[in-house]
């Protein structure tokens, strides 16, 4: 079944956006009355019949929601962004993984090179890309996505997280099993950093652990920045998102 979105704030409207309803009725080719569902992004879906369009907006004539509760832990991913669409893929596995949240990282080894407009591009892009991949996976929460920054604003934000760790290859770094808590004593937040080609530079990797960040390691396998990101918020969900 086809999955739009709809937006808490337009949940009592009834209507899709003019984006979604010209992708149901142009490229889908839904017609009226055909079954569809409908999620808000934030944990709330339902089924509906798809009405007439009217100003460019297709009604709704929207069933009972059903609430997804989200999971236990919140975890973000703070990605610094690497070259060519490899971003692209991460977003949309990290959304199929459920994380909360994707802050993109400008680091001192990161070849990307964004102007603030462009910024704001590349976030509406992956944005997109994570709402996609929403409809497609049946995540009914959207992560954020937010504009590409430096390491300074998410260490800034570092205290909003119970448990920190980032991805390393400097010695001394302990494993998942060794830093995440037994269970029944998981943290509600948590935050993963992974760096770019090349990783951290010695002085980034101080300045995190300085701010709470534990080094974690990955295994004797050197991976991409992408299959880090994805290795790490798989074992995350495999550990912090279930039980109690």
């Amino acid at each position: 079944m086809h999955r739009f979105h709809l937006p808490p704030e337009n949940w009592e409207s009834r209507r899709l956006s003019r984006e979604e309803t010209h992708h149901a009725t142009h490229v889908l080719r839904i017609a009226p009355g055909a079954e569809v569902q409908v999620f808000d992004g934030a944990g709330r879906r339902a089924h509906a019949r798809l009405g007439p369009v009217e100003a460019g907006c297709a009604s709704l004539d929207i069933g009972p929601a059903a609430i997804s509760p989200g999971p236990r832990c919140a975890v973000a991913l703070a990605q610094a962004v690497p070259k060519g669409k490899n971003m692209e893929l991460i977003v949309q596995k990290a959304t199929e993984l459920g994380a909360a949240r994707i802050q993109p990282l400008l680091t001192r080894r990161t070849v990307v090179d964004l102007d603030a407009r462009e910024a704001v591009r590349k976030r509406e892009k992956w944005q997109a890309i994570a709402l996609e991949a929403c409809k497609q996976c049946g995540q009914d929460h959207l992560p954020t996505v937010g504009v590409p920054g430096t390491l300074d604003a998410l260490l800034q934000q570092a205290g909003e997280y119970e448990l920190r760790v980032v991805a390393s290859l400097r010695p001394g770094a302990r494993s998942f099993h060794d830093l995440l808590p037994p269970c029944g004593a998981a943290p509600r937040s948590a935050v993963v950093a992974i760096g770019p080609e090349g990783d951290f530079t010695d002085q980034e990797i101080e300045r995190l652990q300085a701010a709470g960040f534990q080094p974690v390691t990955l295994g004797p396998i050197v991976l991409r920045t992408e299959t880090a990101a994805i290795y790490c918020l798989s074992v995350l969900a495999h550990e912090l998102f279930t039980g109690e």
